[in-house]
């Protein structure tokens, strides 16, 4: 394992809305050191007092900025909380559907790229499961969109939400190497709900409520279907960072059991 887990904090979002800097503290608590903090613009200055009160550092952060009218301004508010990787994490599977809808995102894709070199910066995008589900021509359309890529492009690829889209994880991760920067780890169900379910096509926060139970079955790493153990092998570079869209029990406790997973198994 490069370095300890970081935590995506939209997983503690509830706790987030209600005390930032408490959640924050929380998280720290059970072990975490780095954290990716989603949405942080608005809130940059609370979040940077937060992140030095609990000792954490955020490499990576998730920001809406391939529809964004002014990405500069989520790049400085990155610049100001040492975000070294902002990705963008969500457009909705009506957007991925032909070959040009592929290029187009990856155009804008690169452009952002080359935008957040300009300040020192590196961008990158995360999936969910229907860049993998949705094909064209016998391929899926995440394919279609890495090869137009820049290389310089990170990825953050999300290991639960490509397994559900029908992706061999650990081939694909052996396939694209050093170009996936970060692992969204997660365990969990694969099948039913939890693939075929979609949220809205404006948000990834408008969940259906058939996704948000289907959510609430995800398991700490180690506990599910996806066969963790096989993906971080197949990475060993990349860094991992623990995340649930739901969870049924306590979310502090289950994200805790996943950073325990990870420091047991993840060697």
């Amino acid at each position: 394992m490069s370095s300890t887990p970081s935590v995506q904090l939209y997983t503690v979002r509830d706790a987030v809305s209600a005390d930032l800097a408490g959640a924050i503290a929380r998280v720290a608590e059970v072990g975490f050191t780095q954290v990716e903090p989603y949405d942080f613009v608005q809130r940059a200055d609370e979040f940077e007092r937060a992140f030095a009160a609990a000792g954490v550092t955020a490499p990576s952060g998730h920001a809406p900025v391939i529809d964004a009218a002014d990405p500069a301004r989520t790049f400085d508010a990155a610049a100001q909380l040492g975000i070294g990787t902002v990705i963008d994490p969500f457009i909705p599977s009506d957007r991925w559907q032909t070959a040009d809808d592929a290029a187009r995102i990856a155009d804008r894709v690169n452009e952002l790229q080359l935008a957040a070199a300009a300040v020192g910066l590196r961008f990158g995008y995360h999936n969910h499961q229907w860049e993998f589900a949705n094909h064209v021509d016998g391929r899926s359309i995440y394919e279609l969109f890495v090869e137009r890529l820049s290389p310089d492009v990170a990825l953050e690829l999300d290991t639960y939400w490509s397994t559900v889209g029908g992706a061999d994880t650990p081939e694909l991760l052996r396939r694209l190497g050093d170009r996936v920067q970060f692992l969204h780890i997660k365990d969990g169900p694969i099948a039913g709900a939890i693939a075929t379910t979609l949220p809205s096509n404006e948000s990834a926060l408008e969940v259906p409520e058939e996704l948000t139970q289907a959510f609430k079955n995800q398991l700490p790493a180690g506990s599910g279907e996806v066969g963790v153990a096989a993906i971080l092998q197949a990475a060993p570079h990349a860094l991992r960072v623990v995340e649930f869209d739901g969870y049924a029990g306590d979310v502090f406790e289950g994200i805790a059991a996943s950073f325990a997973w990870l420091m047991e198994n993840d060697k």
